[in-house]
């Protein structure tokens, strides 16, 4: 396994250029934790022109539902959830700025278009590794739509954030990739 490459955010275009599905890195910055509702009503935001809680722009966005944190940590168990609940919302996000999307799954197609209009990348973190995940997370603060309980928008500052490039700007697609290396043909029947 190659090194993990460190890496702090936001993102810069030439960053983000230069990463490639596969790409192991692990990143220290502000990620912001929002899901379904809090899409909804911030794409609900855009189309009625009102303000956003969050600048979106150039920021990532860690799909997740947060679980309670025990005494002393700054948030419970963090695992990511699926992403393709978000699809239909990241298109205009991408569009206003967002850059980086955490989460777990497959992207529609128009989603992995996006990233590669807008210059983003879909990153994967590891299902079922929470715990190991929220010991990254050294502090996670409700900033938008507390009303949404685990779904409200949360400020995360990480440090050493693992996850894996699923899909560049360039059009690679780590699932992809890694079903073809199995994929058995005609030639090797």
């Amino acid at each position: 396994m190659a090194e993990a490459k460190r890496i702090t955010l936001p993102l810069s275009d030439e960053i983000l250029k230069d990463l490639r599905s596969g790409d192991n890195l692990l990143l220290t910055g502000v990620i912001y934790q929002f899901r379904d509702a809090a899409h909804k009503r911030i794409v609900e935001a855009l189309d009625q022109g009102k303000p956003l809680p969050i600048d979106i722009k150039e920021a990532a966005v860690f799909y997740m539902g947060p679980s309670p944190a025990r005494p002393g940590r700054a948030i419970g168990s963090a695992g990511p959830t699926t992403s393709g609940r978000m699809d239909s919302y990241s298109p205009r996000l991408m569009a206003e700025g967002l850059r980086v999307m955490i989460g777990k799954g497959l992207r529609s197609q128009a989603v992995k278009d996006a990233i590669a209009k807008y210059n983003g990348v879909y990153l994967g973190a590891i299902g079922g590794a929470g715990a190991l995940i929220a010991k990254s997370i050294e502090k996670a603060d409700v900033v938008a739509y507390e009303d949404l309980g685990a779904e409200a928008i949360r400020r995360l500052e990480v440090e050493d954030f693992p996850v894996t490039v699923v899909n560049d700007s360039h059009g690679g697609d780590l699932y992809e990739e890694g079903k073809a290396k199995y994929r058995v043909t005609s030639s090797t029947k």
